[in-house]
């Protein structure tokens, strides 16, 4: 092809003159591609006699063969044309051999092409993968962290555990403080034993297993002060119904222990953490049990005090019947020597009546069981719907009313039923009975309200003592509802 030169695409560098593409020569991936029906191979106009004849003429399909096969490197260097050979050949020109090879380019290209595609999926399936992957990491995170949250909220670890259930059920709080001092005695032998602790004794330290043992020993004795310290604590900030709490700090403290002794295979031993658990759950006992007594000596030297005042009462309207009877005998047998009669006979009614106010008043002194049964209610203090069922043995039954209804409550209480029984106790005790599952404090039973209609309680009370004279269902309330009309929109 004399008088044809080597036509160069635009963006390509300039090749020397007279410069021919050599067998297997493909353009520089960085270049731009030729355009569509780019002429490779145009007239010397210059008459370029003694250029060599082109042993092939690159076309146009051929190179567009190459640009499709070719990866994109962006940022590649450019290279100087004569020094690398990058154009292929047409198929048409290039001999058997060379098309042979261009064949198997291509298919190699084809297939990189596609494992390239194929890793693009990967990696994006991968990144997908780890993303959700990551989402189950933090999620299984924030489980483990919330795992080793501990719930310091008393009120609400009260809520969670309800009636307090003894571990270690004992007869009193003194049977309490005997356990907890053997408890404790057993403590300190296995510390003086060191049985405490568990680590291995074959660990050693600048290849001296002597040194080892020693710093074994030591770390062993920091970890058991460490246990013990976080033990200790959690026995001393105790509260009633937190035992679960207070166990689970110190199974983290054991833990703990045993991931940062994992080298020296160091532990609490099972069997002196067991001592420590059950020290805080006889602690727990303990505590509750010497609440239990408190509030049952509170609720003993209130009985007693009532009783006293019952006593006192039945003691002094003794007296009082015993001077009127006096006075109307004295008054009888001067009408009897007067004659009066009549008047006498008036006064010897009078006399039967004290006599059998005496009789009563010796009888209810002489059976405690004797009283009032009372059922009352403070709508004000405790709103509708909640009763209390009491006993008094006052003379008087009213006064203990308004002795419950003083300063700690801001209204009175209003009174549905007052029935007097020779065995007041077990009727009181049946109506506990009936609305048992009502309490409102299911804890101290002593605490006498109920979820419960006055007409409920009536209903219970007829079935047990027959008809009722007398009874309220509706409470008269006069203070609360005089005082409800100026209370603030929010109450």
């Amino acid at each position: 092809m004399q008088g044809f030169r080597f036509n160069t695409p635009p963006g390509w560098p300039t090749p020397p003159e007279g410069w021919v593409p050599p067998d297997g020569w493909l353009p520089d991936p960085s270049w731009p591609p030729a355009p569509v029906n780019w002429a490779f191979w145009i007239p010397d106009d210059g008459g370029q006699t003694g250029s060599p004849r082109p042993k092939h003429r690159a076309t146009e399909p051929a190179v567009e063969a190459a640009e499709v096969a070719l990866p994109d490197a962006g940022s590649a260097p450019k290279q100087d044309i004569g020094s690398e050979p990058t154009l292929p050949l047409s198929d048409d020109e290039a001999p058997a051999g060379e098309r042979q090879r261009l064949a198997a380019l291509r298919d190699e290209i084809a297939a990189e092409t596609k494992k390239l595609a194929d890793l693009r999926a990967s990696v994006e399936s991968l990144r997908r993968q780890g993303s959700s992957d990551g989402g189950d990491d933090l999620e299984q995170s924030a489980a483990d962290l919330r795992a080793q949250l501990v719930e310091l909220n008393d009120a609400l670890l009260l809520q969670q555990v309800g009636i307090y259930e003894y571990h270690h059920p004992l007869e009193n709080a003194d049977a309490y403080r005997e356990r907890l001092a053997d408890l404790r005695e057993r403590t300190k032998t296995r510390v003086r034993s060191k049985e405490a602790v568990l680590a291995s004794d074959m660990f050693s330290y600048n290849n001296s297993l002597a040194k080892g043992r020693k710093m074994t020993s030591d770390f062993a004795k920091l970890m058991l002060r460490a246990y013990n310290a976080e033990a200790d604590n959690c026995v001393r900030s105790l509260r009633v119904g937190a035992v679960a709490t207070a166990k689970k700090r110190l199974e983290a403290s054991v833990e703990t222990i045993a991931r940062l002794g994992s080298m020296m295979e160091m532990r609490i031993s099972p069997d002196y953490h067991a001592l420590r658990l059950e020290e805080i759950e006889l602690t727990a006992d303990y505590l509750m049990k010497v609440q239990e007594e408190r509030e049952q000596a509170r609720e003993e030297r209130e009985r007693l005090r009532e009783e006293r005042k019952a006593e006192q009462e039945l003691a002094a309207e003794r007296e009082r019947l015993d001077k009127e009877r006096t006075h109307y005998l004295n008054a009888l047998q001067a009408l009897k020597d007067q004659g009066k009669l009549e008047e006498a006979a008036e006064l010897e009614a009078h006399l039967g009546e004290i006599d059998k106010a005496i009789e009563l008043n010796d009888f209810r002194a002489a059976n405690i069981r004797a009283g009032y049964v009372y059922v009352i209610s403070n709508i004000g203090a405790f709103g509708k719907d909640v009763v209390k069922i009491g006993l008094t043995r006052r003379l008087e039954p009213l006064d203990r009313i308004r002795e419950l209804g003083d300063a700690s409550v801001p209204f009175p209480f209003d009174v549905h039923a007052l029935y007097f029984s020779d065995d007041a106790v077990t009727l009181e005790n049946e109506l506990h009975a009936a609305f048992a599952d009502r309490r409102l404090n299911q804890v101290n039973l002593r605490r006498e309200f109920f979820f419960a209609t006055p007409t409920e309680v009536r209903g219970i009370l007829a079935a047990k003592v027959g008809s009722l004279l007398e009874f309220s269902e509706a409470p008269e309330a006069t203070q609360y509802f005089q005082s409800h009309a100026g209370w603030p929109a929010r109450a």
